[in-house]
């Protein structure tokens, strides 16, 4: 009997195989106190294991095959990093000598500790790092507890790819799993910015975050379904369906092949509108591989790793030579988006004084965090500035809700070129300082910022949540996640119509951009500039040369004058079949 299954469908396609689920679960930690004489044999054995876990990681990395994009070597480096972190390691050990507890307790404390302060976090691709902490844990703690929890043994060549089950899947599952093959994965907790749904795009395996109970639903050996386009998963398919999705991934696979020929053809429509598609990326090597998939410069550039993972704050010569790489590795111009962090997200290793604040997301964060206290600001500022003269900056400002927080910036920012110019310092003439439209008041606010602003970039992942008052982390609201809102709608063609009236450029970078299921509705808004992540490009560069602009846009003046969702879906509907 066939079983239909829902979640959020993180990386699109269509993956069919037999389930093959990995261990998983809370692991059971048990917690004793030591005697004296043991302490130091417990140090020395939490220390082994993390000596352990770092060579694991080394190994995996090591297979990691050339020309793959720098991102997925990333998640890798990040947790080797972790694993020499002192907030993690030092502490842990500081724990076993101070309360005379055993390895595993003290790490699951410290674990505990550290995953509260990333749960604190508003940005929600910031606070889905607390994975990274509880990967790293359950590594060593796995290794103390003599638990492998190693992925499957390679398959041989005549078995059929698997539908992976699992509660999580770390980094180093995922690239291991990825060089045997897997049809589909399938877990029960994560989202669209889990590290699943980032690397799963990544390699273009389809996958399904956030299926509670899949592990427990699906069986060990049957055959199911995973459409990773509108995150449903089917056990046991009757053979009319099987048939179904075998020829819709046929189809997909074909449409694939296909959109490598419009790498180097421009986007243009139809009616001959030019549209800018451009990457978001987090690291020097994602350009080059943006680059190579049609994007022709770079969309959001996010700084914010910088301040991560470590016990002092980046100066400005770290800055400056890490901004240097990007810029130099980019073809065309890049946007960089400002510091995006707040006084939650301990950026200065927890020497903030002061309580935590009751709501985070509506607390000191991001642009201002940069104003109050302006050094920390002008020290990123003056690193911007001297990298401009090694390629075309854009300087986006994050979380602007007002003209007021705008012109303080930019006069911080004029300051510092100037005074790097009396310093002798190569800066470029014109750095076009731009707003993040992610508040509803900056939309609103939009022909007034527009006076001031070079250009925006439409934020939608938090431009959503604000609007519709929810967090789309929360399994208990997202839900009610949803960009084709009407309200969201209008706030998004208010920003586009400011812009066009100003001669603003107005570009979006949140992940409504790299939808395909949007893209057309975006085009009927005004939209001229996409930013996504680099593996969507193609698909939505097909999209755009096969619509005519003109007509979709008479088209979406129905869709903002819809009073009903199913109104809405319906138009939009008829957007993509016609």
């Amino acid at each position: 009997m066939s079983l239909w299954l829902s979640g959020i469908g993180v990386s699109r396609g269509i993956g069919i195989g037999r389930v093959q689920r990995l261990h998983g679960g809370d692991l059971e930690i048990p917690e004793y106190a030591l005697e004296p004489a043991d302490v130091e044999h417990e140090v020395t054995r939490f220390v082994g294991a993390q000596r352990r876990a770092k060579d694991e990681l080394r190994q995996i990395r090591s297979q990691i095959p050339g020309g793959t994009p720098g991102e997925i070597a990333a998640f890798i480096d990040t947790h080797l990093l972790m694993l020499d972190d002192r907030s993690l390691t030092e502490a842990v050990v500081t724990l076993i000598r101070g309360t005379q507890c055993n390895a595993e307790s003290a790490l699951k404390k410290q674990r505990d500790a550290l995953t509260a302060v990333f749960e604190q976090m508003e940005d929600p691709y910031l606070r889905s790092r607390k994975d990274d902490v509880q990967h790293v844990s359950a590594r060593i703690l796995r290794i103390l507890l003599k638990q492998d929890k190693s992925v499957p043994a390679q398959r041989t060549e005549q078995s059929e790819p698997p539908v992976i089950v699992a509660d999580d899947l770390t980094p180093a599952d995922i690239i291991l799993l990825s060089q045997q093959g897997v049809a589909a994965f399938v877990t029960e907790y994560g989202g669209p910015l889990s590290h699943t749904a980032i690397l799963a795009r990544s390699f273009g395996i389809p996958a399904i975050a956030g299926l509670p109970g899949a592990r427990r639903l699906l069986r060990e050996g049957e055959q199911a379904v995973v459409d990773g386009d509108l995150g449903h998963a089917l056990a046991d398919p009757e053979p009319q369906a099987l048939h179904f999705f075998e020829a819709k991934r046929a189809r997909q696979r074909t449409d694939r092949a296909a959109l490598t020929q419009l790498r180097d053809k421009p986007a243009i429509s139809r009616d001959g509108v030019r549209i800018k598609l451009l990457a978001n990326i987090e690291m020097s090597e994602d350009a080059l591989h943006a680059a190579d998939l049609g994007a022709e410069g770079v969309g959001l550039y996010r700084t914010e790793f910088l301040y991560l993972n470590r016990q002092d704050l980046p100066g400005e010569e770290e800055q400056y030579q890490a901004y240097a790489r990007v810029v130099a590795a980019v073809k065309g111009p890049i946007t960089i988006r400002t510091l995006d962090l707040g006084a939650d997200k301990q950026v200065d290793s927890g020497s903030r004084q002061g309580p935590t604040p009751n709501n985070p997301a509506l607390g000191l964060r991001a642009i201002r965090l940069c104003l109050k206290e302006p050094e920390l600001f002008r020290t990123q500022a003056r690193a911007l500035l001297r990298a401009s003269a090694h390629g075309a900056i854009k300087i986006m400002l994050p979380m602007i809700s007002s003209v007021q927080e705008f012109r303080q910036a930019q006069q911080l920012i004029d300051a510092a070129a100037a005074q790097l110019r009396a310093e002798g310092h190569a800066v470029a003439d014109q750095i076009p300082v731009g707003a993040m439209i992610e508040v509803p008041a900056a939309a609103l606010a939009a022909p007034l910022l527009a006076r001031h602003a070079r250009f925006f970039s439409i934020g939608t992942n938090d431009l959503i949540q604000y609007t519709l008052a929810i967090d789309r982390v929360d399994e208990e609201v997202n839900y009610l996640y949803d960009p084709l809102h009407p309200a969201v709608l209008r706030l998004i063609r208010m920003a586009i119509e400011a812009g066009e009236r100003a001669g603003v450029p107005v570009a979006m970078c949140g992940e409504m951009a790299g939808d395909p299921r949007h893209t057309r509705l975006l085009l009927g808004l005004g939209l001229t500039e996409f930013s996504m992540h680099p593996a969507s490009v193609l698909e939505v560069k097909r999209i755009i040369m096969d619509s005519n602009v003109a007509e979709l846009r008479r088209r979406a003046q129905q869709v903002l004058a819809a009073d009903r969702m199913r109104d809405v879906q319906d138009l939009i509907a008829g957007f993509n079949h016609g």
